[in-house]
């Protein structure tokens, strides 16, 4: 009898155990889902970019007048200063008697300049520089519902092979705009699943490999331009795709983001039934 109740407690240790796994995996990906969450609705966040202003050469004038070619939002000074592009180069000159302060530029993030409230950064895409403007005060930040999930999943957290180039390749990348860029490419993920292999094809992002994809789901339970996925350098010939972790592209909350569309290669005939949902707009 001993015995039997020694072999009968086997199953409930087991149990036990796989459910210690399971709570820890729900809580990891959780507190994923809250940071990425804060990505969105912080001060600084894709929620307030309320702005985005292409330069031409010269002076570009800034302000709430509306005439101004950088358009701040009504109650900034009505003529704050003048952005000038020269051969790619963004100098601001401040009206006398505006009160800006300069952020200055580190090796992370680009100058800001910021006006009461407002954050303005200059950016590059291409061939052209913009002027992208953050507002707290957003509508589309106060008027933020949440975002919307699939439930947590271990079975798709996938460790795949990995299949490094000798060299990276470059892979023409085109944003919603229609701008391309060649991209470093330094390898390709391999998996299977319901018995078919598939691959995506990351590009660098720092020390991150950058996924951009398209499955079977977009359009009906995710956002419709596809969904993006970072993931850690590879170790010892595997990569992990926590697809749990697949997000929407900033396009999905603003119209003033400038978001890399996923190449042919990375369109997957595969529902993933993992990750955000549909923006927030259609959260429940």
């Amino acid at each position: 009898m001993r015995v039997l109740a020694a072999f009968a407690a086997v199953p409930l240790l087991f149990i036990a155990a796989s459910s210690v796994v399971a709570a820890s995996f729900v809580e990891e990906e959780q507190r994923w889902r809250a940071a990425y969450d804060y990505s969105l609705t912080g001060p600084e966040g894709w929620l307030s970019v309320a702005g985005l202003f292409w330069l031409h050469e010269g002076s570009n004038s800034a302000g709430s007048d509306s005439h101004s070619e950088v358009r701040l939002p009504a109650g900034s000074p009505v003529h704050a200063g003048v952005f000038r592009l020269e051969r790619g180069a963004v100098t601001w000159l401040p009206t006398h008697g505006v009160g800006v302060k300069v952020e200055p530029d580190t090796s992370d993030h680009p100058t800001v300049l910021k006006i009461g409230d407002l954050s303005l950064t200059a950016i590059r895409r291409a061939n052209k520089t913009g002027i992208r403007l953050r507002d707290p005060n957003a509508p589309a930040r106060r008027a933020f519902r949440g975002t919307a999930w699939f439930p947590p999943d271990p079975s798709w957290r996938i460790k795949a092979k990995w299949v490094a180039l000798p060299k990276p390749k470059k892979v023409a990348i085109t944003n919603i705009l229609g701008m391309t860029e060649d991209e470093d490419c330094p390898g390709y993920a391999e998996w299977a699943r319901g018995g078919r292999t598939f691959r995506l094809e990351p590009v660098l992002e720092g020390n991150l490999l950058f996924f951009m994809f398209k499955d079977a789901t977009n359009a009906h339970t995710t956002y419709g331009a596809g969904r993006f996925l970072y993931a850690d350098a590879p170790e010892n010939g595997e990569v992990i795709l926590d697809f749990n972790q697949a997000h929407n592209p900033p396009c999905a909350f603003t119209a003033y983001a400038t978001c890399p569309l996923p190449p042919p290669q990375n369109r997957l005939a595969l529902a993933v039934n993992a990750g955000e949902k549909m923006d927030g707009r259609h959260a429940q």
